[in-house]
């Protein structure tokens, strides 16, 4: 290899780890993932998270930066070592970052990198995130604009995370009232439970669902970003509807899509909101899932983050609008060219027939 082609090896190679700390501080999800090879890896055991493959690696790193209130990464060229269409190297990484419940800090890391060339130029074949150093001390500063001192927002009441107007309908309800809502959808003849994180969710649906069901997975990125949808509606253990719906013809089987969506033995899904007096509240631009989450559906399970939970209908209406309205036009517009919109609203305030409806509530954010 002659100089003047390691040299713009070296260049594409630090453009390559430059474009990457720019898009995870853009959080520009797909633009990072489409810097690894198409079966390239992300390793990162102290987190711990493991991605393999552009599509995991953007679902993963949404639910990822789903967590941050904001976060800074700086990253250090470390050295390059190539050889003819592979190459490796470090990345010295320094980073801060506080989470929307709260906890914050510091830390030193290393990137080690394996980088192959391809047709795009140099891409990530893999990166191994190594934690060298950890401070855990309280961040006494703010990010402009993201929410303040990174705390729950607390309203004029007192009520932790009741208003979103900076931030609070994105931050984790507390423990106390986590509980409250438990106990009021139990009284409202919901089966609820309480679970630590979407992994916890995830099991449990395999618990829950029997082998040989018709599910019906409604359009959610909680179910998308837990991996539950993925469980459902790949391999031969379910009879999962969406697929099938998706493959029909609208024009010519539009009143067999309607009976399928409308009358599964299982629906999955989520909500825009649980209310501490136990309601359920489900926003919908189609209107396709309600019919199943309203009663037509033998069984219904909602996994539910803990952004979701707000004291009361009045609130949980404005969390629709100002804040699970917005991020799912976000989405919308990337999957369909066209913003979302609530042209329906359900609400849920109790469950009539035993057994029928269950609310797997999380400890965590996940999700819109």
């Amino acid at each position: 290899m002659d100089d003047f082609q390691e040299i713009a090896d070296r260049v594409g190679i630090e453009a390559l780890r430059g474009e990457f700390t720019d898009a995870a501080m853009m959080r520009d999800r797909p633009r990072l993932a489409a810097l690894f090879t198409h079966d390239g890896v992300l390793r990162m055991p102290d987190v711990p998270a493991e991605f393999t493959g552009r599509d995991e690696i953007v679902s993963g790193g949404e639910r990822l930066q789903s967590q941050w209130d904001f976060f800074v990464q700086n990253s250090h060229p470390g050295v390059i070592r190539i050889d003819g269409d592979t190459a490796t190297g470090r990345t010295y990484m320094h980073e801060v970052a506080r989470l929307i419940d709260g906890r914050s800090g510091l830390n030193f890391a290393v990137y080690h990198d394996t980088y192959r060339r391809t047709a795009e130029g140099w891409r990530f074949a893999e990166r191994v995130y190594e934690v060298r150093y950890v401070d855990t001390t309280p961040l006494a500063g703010r990010a402009p604009g993201a929410g303040g001192s990174g705390a729950p927002a607390t309203g004029t009441d007192g009520t932790e995370g009741a208003h979103g107007a900076d931030g609070g309908f994105a931050a984790p309800a507390s423990a106390e009232r986590l509980e409250r809502a438990v106990a009021a959808l139990r009284a409202n003849g919901f089966t609820a439970e309480l679970l630590d994180d979407a992994a916890a969710a995830r099991a449990r649906v395999k618990e829950l669902v029997p082998a040989g069901a018709e599910v019906f997975t409604g359009a959610s990125e909680t179910l998308r970003l837990s991996g539950i949808a993925r469980d459902i509606e790949t391999g031969d253990r379910y009879r999962a509807v969406r697929p099938r719906v998706l493959a029909m013809d609208r024009a010519t089987e539009s009143d067999r899509i309607r009976r399928l969506v409308a009358t599964p033995d299982v629906l999955l899904a989520s909500v825009a909101a649980v209310t501490e007096t136990g309601s359920l509240v489900i926003a919908s631009g189609s209107g396709s899932q309600l019919p199943a989450c309203a009663g037509g559906a033998a069984r219904a399970i909602w996994i539910v983050g803990a952004q979701k939970v707000v004291p009361d209908l009045g609130t949980a209406l404005r969390r629709v609008e100002e804040h699970a309205l917005p991020l799912e036009s976000v989405r919308a517009r990337a999957a369909y060219g066209r913003p979302s919109a609530v042209n329906r609203l359900l609400v849920l305030n109790a469950e009539p027939q035993p057994g029928r409806g269950t609310v797997l509530l999380l400890r965590e954010a996940v999700g819109f």
